[in-house]
Order: structure tokens, then C-alpha cells, then sequence
């Protein structure tokens, strides 16, 4: 017999399994006491070397110039910060009904956080698409975020998002600004080094986003929070994700068209206008929701394994498009700027 096999075109992303294997172990060993004490010290200290990496890792050059292709990139920040966070207020009409108060928080937070990068590239690439806009689209969507994911929070979610205060608002800065900041600042002296050992850089990205998932997950637990939350409701969490992820993708792909955009264009802008990134979103939730973040990280991190599911099955497809299909329409070539093809991901 043939042994089975999960299929290539639906990946389950590994980190996943670990995040969900930091939730197991917070379930079943939380930090209570002083060991809480000792792991929320550390889960700030890696939320601020976070945001250190981001800022070292960004070249403001490339930055620059992707500006050149404008109207992607507005195209692909209005998806994000402006269409998202509209379906998320649209789902309140849901709460009590379908959604918790509680799951409907962490729904609308969804919706703030910037795209992703790294799958952004990834898709855009499998489907033959504009790969440097997509570097570029994500990069820049990573950039606002971390400036307007705090004050879209601060304004929608108000006192449901943990008591947005004046203390708040100097945490977030000090705690995501500040690191950012300095490593733009420092890139010329650390940006070599950075490079030279991204691998275990990368170990350490993760390995500090599973240490803030253990902190608040341990909290939530300690506090019982879980008991608060029904199976029937995690169901009916998944049920609105697919429908806001099947708008988006469809918003993405038909509306690029009917702005004028060509194939490899509007390719970027579906993959990199869709999706959330759960690596900026969860340590942004540890500062902005403290004892609620582990409520407020669940839909993302449901969120952010059928982006992948979904995507991977569309860039699939989209790179069996004949040759006729891949080039881009007249009116669209004539519209396209260039954008640098040596861009790199931060």
C-alpha cells in the first residue's frame, strides 16, 4: 500500500506546529509566580530585539526606491489598512450571535496587522508574478504597521483591546519604535553581520515569537480565560476567516484589473493585499493586549494557516497559465514602472 501523504499543494507550515506545541506546553506547564515574572521579562526583551532585526534588516535605499511604483503599493496599503480593517468592523454584527466579544477582538486585530513578506515573495514567484513589487509591497505594509496597527487599535478596539492608555501608547513606543529606529540607524555597522548569519538570525526570530506565545498563553491559562471559549465558536471563527480571506483574494485579483494593472502586477498585489503576517502581529498583540493577548493571537494564527493553504493552491494554478496569459496587456506595461530586480527581503 501506498503510504499516505499530506498534499504538496496544501502545506502546513512547520512553525505552525510549533506555535501550537508552545500552546500545548503553556497548557499544560504555565509560568506562574516568579517563573511568570522571569518569562515576561524575557518576552519583552525579544519583542524589542524583534523590532531591532526589522529595522537593521530594512534597506531604506531599496525602500526608496520601490517608491517608483506608487500605485501598487497604495493599492496594497489600502487593502491592509483600509478594506481589512473595514470587514472587521463589519463583523461586529455578529457579536454576541456567532462571535464571543472576546474572539471578535482578536478578529478586528487581525485585520490591523500589516501583510507578510516572505510568503508574499514565495507566491508571487510560484505564479510568475512581480517579484521585486511583491519584496517591496510587503516591506512597506511592515513599515506602516508598526506606526499604524497601534493607532488603528487604539481607535477601533478602544478599552476591548486591554485598556489603551497613555502608558500603552509610551509602551508600544518603546517597545517597537524605539528598536526599529535604532536599527535603521545602526544597519551600516550591523547590517553586514545581519546578512552574513541570517540562518540563525531566522532561529532567533522564531525562537522569540514562541517565547511571547508561551508568556501569554501561560497567562491566559493562569487566569482561566480558556474556559471562555466553546468549540462551536472556534468553528464559527474559521467560517468568518474564509469568508473575509475569499473577499480579499477576489477584491485583490479583480480589482487590480479594473485599476489598470497587468498580470505579474496584479499577482503581487493578491498575494501581498490578502494576507496577515503572524510574525509582526503577535508580538505587537503581547504589548498592545497584555493578559488578553492569547484570546487575541487565535485568530491570527487560524488565519495565517489558510492564507497559506489557500494561496498555495491559487499560485499553483496561476503558474500553469500559458505563455499568452503570463505577458502583461499593452495598457498595463504602459503603466508599469520598473521596480529594482536586486531587492532583497528584510
Amino acid at each position: 500500500m501506498k503510504r499516505l501523504k499530506w498534499p504538496s499543494w496544501m502545506p502546513v507550515d512547520p512553525y505552525i506546529v510549533a506555535l501550537l506545541a508552545t500552546v500545548g506546553l503553556a497548557a499544560l506547564l504555565p509560568a506562574r509566580g516568579t517563573s511568570a515574572d522571569v518569562a515576561s521579562g524575557a518576552s519583552t526583551a525579544a519583542v524589542s530585539l524583534l523590532f531591532f532585526l526589522y529595522g537593521s534588516r530594512l534597506s531604506t535605499r531599496e525602500a526608496l526606491d520601490g517608491l517608483k511604483h506608487w500605485r501598487l503599493h497604495v493599492t496594497v496599503l489600502a487593502c491592509t489598512f483600509v478594506v481589512f480593517p473595514l470587514l472587521g468592523l463589519a463583523a461586529k454584527g455578529l457579536v454576541p450571535y456567532v462571535l464571543t466579544p472576546a474572539l471578535f477582538s482578536g478578529f478586528l486585530f487581525l485585520t490591523l496587522v500589516p501583510s507578510t513578506i516572505q510568503s508574499s515573495i514565495a507566491f508571487t514567484s510560484m505564479a510568475r508574478g512581480n517579484v521585486p513589487a511583491a519584496i517591496c509591497a510587503g516591506s512597506f505594509s511592515s513599515l506602516a504597521g508598526i506606526v499604524l496597527t497601534p493607532l488603528l487599535a487604539a481607535a477601533l478596539l478602544g478599552g476591548s483591546g486591554g485598556g489603551f492608555s497613555a502608558d500603552s501608547l509610551l509602551k508600544i513606543v518603546l517597545q517597537l519604535l524605539v528598536p526599529f529606529l535604532a536599527g535603521q540607524l545602526l544597519r551600516r555597522w550591523v547590517g553586514g553581520f545581519i546578512a552574513r548569519h541570517k540562518k540563525v538570525l531566522g532561529y532567533v526570530d522564531r525562537g522569540s515569537i514562541l517565547l511571547v506565545v508561551y508568556t501569554a498563553f501561560s497567562e491566559g491559562m493562569v487566569q482561566g480565560i480558556w474556559g471562555q471559549v466553546h468549540p462551536l465558536r472556534l468553528l464559527a471563527l474559521l467560517g468568518v476567516e474564509a469568508v473575509v480571506l475569499a473577499v480579499m483574494l477576489a477584491l485583490t485579483w479583480y480589482g487590480a484589473k479594473r485599476l489598470g494593472f497587468g498580470r505579474a502586477d496584479r499577482i503581487a498585489i493578491q498575494f501581498a493585499g490578502s494576507k496577515k503576517s503572524l510574525a509582526a502581529g503577535l508580538p505587537m498583540a503581547s504589548v498592545l493586549f497584555g493578559a488578553d493577548a492569547s484570546l487575541a493571537v487565535l485568530p491570527l494564527m487560524l488565519f495565517h494557516q489558510m492564507q497559506l493553504m489557500v494561496c498555495a493552491v491559487i499560485a499553483k494554478r496561476r503558474s500553469r497559465d500559458p505563455e499568452e496569459f503570463v505577458s502583461e496587456p499593452p495598457r498595463a506595461a504602459a503603466t508599469r514602472t520598473a521596480v529594482g530586480t536586486g531587492t532583497r527581503s528584510g
